[in-house]
């Protein structure tokens, strides 16, 4: 019943991982698929039965399939906004067949998401981007991940190592850094991160760099004194650079469900995000944390990552997500 409504998918950016696609758009999307399993399985099999022929709609079953989304951490008050605008078209279309209603969950989820905003390098010299996140999101993976797109464009890059309160985590970036071709800028011992954020910023102007990519403390977002120093080196860097930072970039890991949505609006008050990368989806049945991020925090999703490979990590495709989520393991793709 479930069928492939949409195709698509954005190509590779890393030219070593090209001979793994073939078809770069079909390889992408076979591998979003199979890296939605898991969310799949706790959404899709479930709603399935709903949506079967011949079912009635009506407020019962309406009440189920919000609880499926509820569980698939969609989050209560994004379920209830969009069962609400699906209510409103079963009720302007004349709708009666539950049958009738995957292309309508469908329509309006992509409503939620939003149109596609990818990350994107715009003119100014250096683009900064500021990444933000709890210790273990994925943020210095996501980095180096970044890095090595950007330099596979032929854009020089360097990385401010702004997390100076754990030595681990710049030795983790200096190695994507040689990895990726791009320049890490470090502090001493216990260096004060906007110190180094400002060092940085002059740095990649002297050198005439296209991105500035910042790390950041990650300590728990509940701790008042490491959001005080987010918010000081987001002003730092507006002093040294105008327009800094272009991007303030959350990543969250898509483990931990709806305690990212707690996480984003903190993180939020301290700098305001421009996007969300959304990380380990392959790994967890709460991928529907997807579809609540935008709504829940006012800031699109631009990136996914589902796997560790260099190319695991891609602009946030809704079209590409939507129908992944709900695709047919007996379809091809």
């Amino acid at each position: 019943m479930l069928r492939n409504l949409f195709k698509g998918g954005d190509k590779s950016h890393d030219k070593s991982e090209e001979s793994d696609a073939g078809d770069g758009q079909g390889n992408w999307f076979n591998r979003l698929r199979s890296g939605l399993a898991k969310t799949r399985d706790q959404f899709l099999s479930q709603m399935s039965g709903l949506l079967r022929v011949g079912r009635k709609i009506d407020e019962d079953l309406m009440e189920e399939i919000e609880e499926i989304l509820i569980q698939s951490d969609v989050g209560v008050d994004t379920t209830l906004t969009l069962m609400d605008n699906v209510r409103e078209r079963v009720k302007a279309e004349g709708l009666s067949d539950s049958s009738e209603l995957e292309s309508v969950i469908k329509s309006e989820v992509l409503n939620l998401l939003g149109a596609d905003v990818p990350l994107q390098i715009e003119d100014e010299k250096p683009y900064t981007i500021l990444v933000l996140g709890v210790n273990g999101a994925g943020k210095t993976t996501t980095i180096g991940k970044l890095a090595s797109r950007f330099t596979g464009n032929g854009q020089q890059v360097l990385v401010a190592a702004g997390d100076t309160f754990r030595a681990a985590a710049e030795d983790q970036l200096a190695i994507w850094c040689e990895r990726a071709g791009a320049e890490l800028i470090r502090g001493g011992e216990n260096a004060e991160p906007a110190a180094v954020v400002f060092d940085a910023i002059h740095a990649a102007k002297h050198r005439n760099a296209d991105v500035l990519i910042v790390d950041t403390a990650g300590r728990l977002h509940t701790k008042k004194p490491l959001m005080d120093e987010l918010a000081k080196i987001g002003r730092v860097m507006g002093r040294a650079h105008t327009g800094a930072p272009h991007e303030v970039l959350l990543v969250i890991d898509g483990t931990v469900g709806q305690n990212a949505l707690i996480q984003a609006k903190i993180f939020n008050d301290a700098v305001p995000i421009t996007g969300v990368a959304v990380t380990k989806l392959d790994g967890t049945a709460k991928g529907g944390i997807v579809i609540a991020v935008n709504a829940e925090i006012g800031a699109p999703v631009k990136l996914i990552g589902i796997g560790e490979k260099l190319d695991d990590l891609r602009d946030f495709a809704a079209v590409d997500f939507v129908e992944a989520l709900f695709a047919d393991e007996t379809a091809d793709a």
